[in-house]
């Protein structure tokens, strides 16, 4: 077992299946200490801002992470320390006031749209994913997510990918493929992408080979 706790970034644009990847490579060593921090929960505090201005956030620009403090984390975990992973509240569209204590694991999985945007970030990681999924099936994954759980209109989340996520993606997230160290086409659909990265995870996990 290394020392140093194994590093996995996984990235991808809305709805493409990363938190399936993520999930499924969860399920496979949570019994041998993993962690997953989800880059969503590190978008900046808003309280300095009236109700109205939060509504404004573009949620898909790398501006709206706190990545600074997400990198911070990171390197505390990498040096055996506990965190308290901060919590954002959607509905009052700033970070709550409740934070969740994790403690360091042997593999840290960063799960979110851009956490292979950030070079300082990129230099953390072990192994960095991409989850690559044609646009049509991402739009109609966020479709269905949104009004079954979000109890939003087909109108307001078209409008939304149309003005904000899709030319979000384009220039931020798409172009941070071209880090990734393996690309997963098709998300949790992709068994055997997924089981081979299962297998090098144990190879590193057991004999500290790296990529």
């Amino acid at each position: 077992m290394n020392e140093k706790p194994l590093v996995i970034g996984i990235a991808g644009g809305s709805g493409s299946g990363k938190t399936s990847v993520t999930n499924r490579i969860y399920d496979v060593f949570k019994e041998h200490s993993v962690v997953v921090i989800e880059q969503d929960f590190y978008y900046k505090d808003q309280s300095h801002l009236d109700f109205e201005e939060r509504l404004r956030t573009n949620y898909d620009h790398p501006l709206a992470f706190d990545t600074d403090h997400l990198i911070h984390h990171v390197g505390m975990l990498l040096n055996r320390k506990a965190i308290d992973k901060p919590v954002y509240d959607y509905a009052l569209h700033t970070r709550s006031d409740h934070k969740i204590r994790i403690e360091p694991k042997d593999v840290i999985i960063l799960e979110g749209i851009l956490v292979l945007e950030d070079e300082r970030l990129r230099n953390l990681m072990d192994i960095k994913l991409f989850v690559d999924t044609d646009a049509d099936l991402r739009i109609i994954r966020r479709l269905m997510r949104d009004i079954n759980e979000r109890g939003r209109t087909i109108d307001s989340v078209i409008d939304q990918y149309l003005s904000v996520v899709r030319p979000m993606h384009n220039q931020f997230i798409e172009p941070t493929k071209r880090y990734a160290d393996i690309i997963i086409p098709e998300g949790g659909h992709n068994e055997v992408a997924i089981d081979l990265m299962v297998t090098k995870i144990k190879t590193i996990l057991e004999y500290g080979t790296k990529l």
